[in-house]
């Protein structure tokens, strides 16, 4: 074993700080005044080789593989005093102070908070099976939250957890652990504090976190990251804010991928159909012509695996880049009528290559694949259908093949996008098989939770190179640290239960505190019998705000999941759906807000609302943006639904604009169409008036903006063509729209951009409960004020106060330019005039 229980000398090195121990040198960098790198070199080498860190402030092997996505920093100033005792390292927001003897490094902030502190004797060791620890000091005030994509419940205090990526297929919602991602990332939210600090564990291992439910009576309580191999090196990110954090991390690893618009609208899926013996295209086409016919709006096609697949002896097996024109007569013919109708579809492509596929020889001869641990043979595992060997994506020439294969077999039928799946690597039960590594050699235990960061990699290379002026649209069901930068995700093949519903909701906000922004679960539940009619409609209100929304199954019962499967609830479904469609230029610009920021587009209540420590625990409520309050219904049979508010603010319903203050529960009745839904003081919301049944080929053209006039508020609308590049050279339209509350209520609309706007219209729904206006001006214009409701729907601009929702209604053409709404509640003196 090594243990570090000692430290000697600490000594500045070129952008770095050495701290010799008696056991092994660890090395302190200042990233930024708010990322503090500790390294502790159990390899002994240091060496700089990440596929993850897009900012670095040294060289690294795999700058020319994340060439134009990395950036290089200067390091951070701090300074160092040395003394017998301790030494302290202190920078503009960070000190550090080494204690020699006993050793530990402490962590605290500007204000003098302990961040972090390691465990003394326990703080950076290697045990006899040589993994690698690293043991932090925590407090019963602690709660953690992130760790990438996790069962259970919302707050991890007290968990074990693995992260070791399976194929999880029918998983508890509940208990089981590890799913499909590994992101060795969380955040510690202290509530004593209120303040925030990540954890971000830079490593490709496999590992576990124990935080806190191992207790030893010879230690404070404390925190514990194990990992098989590598370095410990800890990114520990200073907030104190939960979103400074996550802002922060994704400076580390990267942000959102900005997608294109159609991969926010409903998907379609099932497994049903690629299966069948013949004419599967045929059996797709009618489903997408169906939900035009259920007026159920639809804008992507999930192809399932079935779609490659061969006749063997064994009987029909899958096989990576082959069609079966059995089931797909014409796979050119085929996409282009799916996008014909608006629709793209995702083929599905997965790493691993069967003994029986007729290329196998031929990706043989070219050694694309992981290889055995003791011959220069492909390593074999399981895999679906039977034994099968693994793509090795670490090495270049397997990236340039796989390049040529994807382009050749599915991308030039005419597809721009693409499904990864499967790509956990978690079937080569022998970890010391080796791969590439870019020349130096590594096993598939070290790197297999990077293969699908790197496949998502080469697959964004080759749609580029396929459609140069086209946005990649990339879908992955594994994922390393970084895996958003490239795809969207989701919670892989959940079960078919109202736990689901419930515990999902968790799930993806953790992943949301984990810099993954877009991502989901399978709406309906993946495997297990059909979901009952009743938890199908309240999965689908949930699912409407999920960033990715597909309904997507494979029924034990011979069933197939479809949005109008029970027809006394299909009005249900269909004004959900419709719900998310009219909400689709407040959600778009809310990913180009992730692609900017790394901010969630579903957000913990903790992040949102720091401030009240009762929301601390929620994991089933949450905030869509920075305006909604999402508090659906997920228990069976419910008749009622408690909402905690948040203390400080004001908050209206959604559909009524009844007015609740924070601070307290409320209960409110719900019946099977209820989606409880509150608009915050301050909102700014805005959504599309035109029916969208279609994100691809349809633009809003008329725009109402919602706005909780008691308080200023922001929001900035983004605008762009949807599918191209061209918004990287300036094709946008990003309106700020800013709400100064008061007496006189002024928008503020300023434009940036060169893009054409397609909006002709704006309609302002300003709920200001207290009165109505005496007069509204639009970009220096009286705009004609109206006391009849029917005078003004038929009116082109003008104003109307709706006593039933207590809200000024304000319509106007769209004036294309920086301008000002004024609305004045000044007191109209109709007596003394």
């Amino acid at each position: 074993m090594k243990v570090c229980t000692n430290a000697y000398t600490v000594t500045k090195k070129d952008n770095y700080f050495s701290v010799m121990t008696d056991s092994v040198e660890i090395r302190i960098l200042f990233l930024t005044d708010s990322i503090l790198r500790i390294r502790a070199g159990f390899d002994g080498d240091f060496a700089e080789e990440s596929y993850s860190l897009v900012m670095t402030a040294w060289e690294d092997r795999m700058d020319d593989f994340l060439k134009g996505r990395r950036t290089r920093v200067e390091a951070a100033d701090a300074v160092l005093s040395d003394g017998d005792r301790e030494a302290v390292i202190e920078g503009r927001n960070l000190k550090v102070v080494v204690e020699k003897d006993p050793f530990r490094i402490c962590v605290y902030d500007k204000e003098g908070t302990l961040l972090h502190a390691d465990i003394v004797d326990l703080a950076y060791m290697e045990d006899s099976n040589h993994r690698r620890i690293h043991t932090s000091e925590i407090s019963p005030e602690d709660c953690f939250y992130g760790f990438g994509e996790k069962s259970g419940d919302f707050n991890k205090a007290q968990k074990f957890m693995g992260m070791s990526p399976k194929d999880a297929m029918g998983y508890n919602p509940r208990e089981t652990d590890s799913l499909y991602k590994h992101i060795p990332f969380y955040i510690k939210l202290n509530r004593g504090t209120k303040k925030a600090v990540g954890y971000f564990y830079h490593n490709t291992y496999e590992c576990d976190f124990d935080m806190g439910r191992e207790k030893s009576n010879y230690w404070k309580p404390h925190s514990r990251y194990r990992t098989d191999g590598g370095d410990i090196d800890l990114f520990l990110i200073a907030g104190p804010a939960v979103r400074q954090v996550v802002e922060r991390y994704t400076d580390l690893t990267g942000k959102s991928a900005m997608l294109p618009r159609y991969a926010l609208g409903y998907l379609g899926s099932s497994m049903y159909y690629p299966e069948l013996d013949e004419n599967c295209d045929d059996a797709i086409l009618d489903f997408i012509d169906t939900t035009k016919e259920e007026k159920i709006p639809v804008d992507g096609f999930q192809l399932s695996s079935g779609y490659c697949t061969v006749e063997t002896d064994k009987g029909i097996k899958r096989c990576v880049f082959t069609w079966n024109k059995k089931r797909f007569k014409d796979p050119r013919e085929f996409f282009a009528q799916m996008d014909k109708r608006g629709v793209s579809v995702s083929p599905n492509v997965k790493p691993g290559i069967l003994l029986i596929h007729p290329k196998l020889d031929e990706m043989k001869a070219r050694g694309m694949f992981v290889k055995a641990s003791d011959s220069d043979e492909p390593g074999i595992g399981t895999w679906w259908g039977g034994k099968g060997v693994f793509a090795d994506f670490t090495k270049p020439s397997t990236r340039t093949y796989w390049k040529e294969m994807l382009r050749e077999n599915v991308l030039e039928y005419g597809t721009s996008s693409v499904w990864n799946d499967n790509c956990e690597y978690d079937s080569l039960v022998d970890k010391d098989c080796r791969c590439d590594f870019e020349g130096k050699g590594g096993t598939i235990g070290q790197l297999k939770s990077v293969m699908s960061n790197i496949m998502c990699h080469i697959t964004d290379e080759a749609i580029h190179e396929t459609f140069p002026n086209t946005r990649p649209y990339i879908v992955c069901r594994s994922g390393h640290c970084g895996i958003q930068r490239y795809a969207q995700t989701w919670a892989g093949d959940n079960l078919t239960c109202w736990d689901s519903l419930k515990y999902n909701i968790a799930t993806i906000l953790g992943m949301s505190l984990s810099g993954v922004a877009s991502q989901g679960c399978d709406i309906g539940g993946f495997y297990g019998p059909s979901p009952e009619a009743e938890l199908m409609v309240r999965w689908i209100q949930n699912g409407i705000f999920q960033p990715r929304f597909s309904i997507h199954s494979t029924n034990t019962d011979n069933t197939v999941t479809e949005p109008w499967m029970y027809g006394h609830c299909t009005d249900y479904i269909r004004e959900a759906i419709g719900l998310r469609y009219q909400l689709s230029p407040y959600l778009y610009s809310l990913m180009e807000r992730a692609h900017e920021t790394g901010l969630p587009i579903m957000e913990p209540m903790c992040s949102a609302f720091q401030e009240d420590v009762k929301c601390y625990e929620e994991g089933v409520d949450f905030m869509f943006g920075d305006s909604l309050l999402v508090a659906n219904v997920v228990e069976k049979g419910a008749s009622t639904r408690k909402v905690y508010l948040p203390e400080g603010e004001t908050f209206y319903d959604f559909q009524t604009r009844t007015a609740y203050e924070g601070g307290r529960t409320v209960e409110l009745p719900v019946d099977l169409g209820s989606i409880p839904l509150f608009v915050r003081s301050g909102a700014i919301i805005p959504m599309a008036e035109d029916k969208l049944d279609n994100l691809k080929t349809q633009q809003a053209q008329h725009i109402r903006i919602l706005c909780a006039a008691d308080r200023d508020g922001r929001f900035a609308l983004y605008e762009d063509d949807g599918i191209s590049m061209d918004y990287e050279r300036g094709d946008y339209l990003k309106t700020s729209i800013t709400m100064t509350a008061g007496e006189r209520t002024v928008l503020d609309f300023c434009q940036e951009g060169h893009y054409e706007t397609a909006v002709k219209t704006l309609y302002l729904d300003m709920i200001h409960r207290e009165k109505a206006p005496y007069w509204v001006k639009a970009d220096g214009q009286t705009i004609p004020h109206f006391l009849h409701r029917r005078k003004f729907e038929e009116a082109d601009c003008g104003w109307y106060y709706s006593q039933r929702l207590k809200s000024v209604q304000i319509k106007y053409p769209n004036p294309k330019k920086d301008y000002q709404v004024i609305v004045s509640f000044e007191q109209f003196d109709l007596i003394g005039m």
